[in-house]
């Protein structure tokens, strides 16, 4: 199975980031996590990002806030899928970070969860993974299941209550 690049721009993206990372880790999906600036460490940055396909990663997701250019400088490095997640915080309270990092040029997509949405980003990258493994598909066909069921146990229980 290939491998999921978590890379933050700072440490203090850590606490939303680590979701991401219990994520996949519950998918069984192998991952690296690293922090890495697109703005203090670009030269690192550009190189991580041009050799993941190389080093057997498939998916790569970047958090950041404010100017939030990480996971575009990742995007125009590689070609693999570039999943960015937008951090709350700074002066528009993470609206910045989500415009950033949706409003990519044409021909290098990054594709964008909610603001903070680190579990949603180990999903989209385990359903981009799963095109090509049949095992891990039938783990977010279990997912779904149990979202489900737990819905339906919420449910039953409302229902309970009003009588």
């Amino acid at each position: 199975m290939k491998k999921v690049a978590v890379i933050m721009g700072s440490d203090s993206d850590w606490p939303v980031v680590k979701g991401a990372c219990e994520q996949l880790k519950a998918f069984g999906i192998p991952y690296e996590a690293h922090i890495l600036s697109a703005h203090r460490t670009p030269a690192a940055a550009a190189e991580f990002a041009s050799s993941a396909r190389k080093n057997g990663f498939g998916v790569l997701i970047c958090a950041a806030g404010m100017a939030a250019h990480l996971a575009g400088a990742f995007a125009g490095n590689s070609t693999l899928p570039v999943i960015g997640i937008p951090m709350k915080g700074g002066a528009m309270d993470g609206l910045d970070a989500l415009l950033a990092t949706v409003q990519m040029p044409s021909g290098i997509p990054v594709a964008t969860v909610a603001i903070n949405g680190a579990k949603n980003a180990a999903v989209l990258a385990a359903q981009i993974l799963s095109v090509s493994d049949d095992e891990l598909a039938a783990k977010l066909d279990q997912a779904r299941a149990d979202m489900a069921a737990q819905i339906a146990q919420k449910e039953q229980k409302l229902q309970a209550e009003l009588g």
